[in-house]
């Protein structure tokens, strides 16, 4: 039996053919991996200096300092919205922070500003400064509902 020389060549490049089509495509795949994002916050120096800036842009043209708007009360910043009372320590509730969408929190979670879930009971949460063990700072209730 014979064997054409010409058939085993086209035989050969076909192979060749897929085997590179196989690397190349590997190739790309690898390269376009996602690589891991490192999300952390950048430093606003620039935001910081330009807002000194204004105020003393506005001492030196002659216009008298604007005090600055008296912080709101902390417990004006936070609404609870439901409560979820487990047995024991656990629980969640929905608080929402400055009039946006409430959000679950854990007992024992970061809610916002260091002030952490410290427990729930019937419609109030209490939120703890600093940790949630440390002594209670603020107390939220939930409005009557409405009929």
């Amino acid at each position: 039996m014979s064997v054409k020389l010409r058939s085993v060549w086209w035989s050969r490049l076909l192979t060749f053919s897929l085997a590179a089509g196989v690397a190349a495509s590997a190739v790309y795949w690898v390269l376009r991996w996602p690589q891991p994002v490192n999300a952390r916050p950048v430093a606003t120096a620039a935001a910081q200096a330009s807002a000194a800036d204004a105020q003393a842009l506005t001492r030196l043209l002659g216009q008298a300092a604007v005090p600055a708007a008296a912080a709101p009360s902390p417990g004006g910043r936070y609404s609870l919205a439901g409560v979820l009372a487990g047995p024991g320590p656990r629980g969640a509730a929905l608080i929402s922070i400055d009039g946006k969408p409430a959000k679950p929190f854990r007992v024992g979670a970061l809610v916002a500003d260091n002030l952490y879930l410290q427990s729930v009971l019937g419609r109030r949460a209490v939120l703890a400064a600093g940790a949630a063990d440390a002594p209670p700072s603020l107390t939220l209730e939930m409005k009557a509902p409405s009929r």
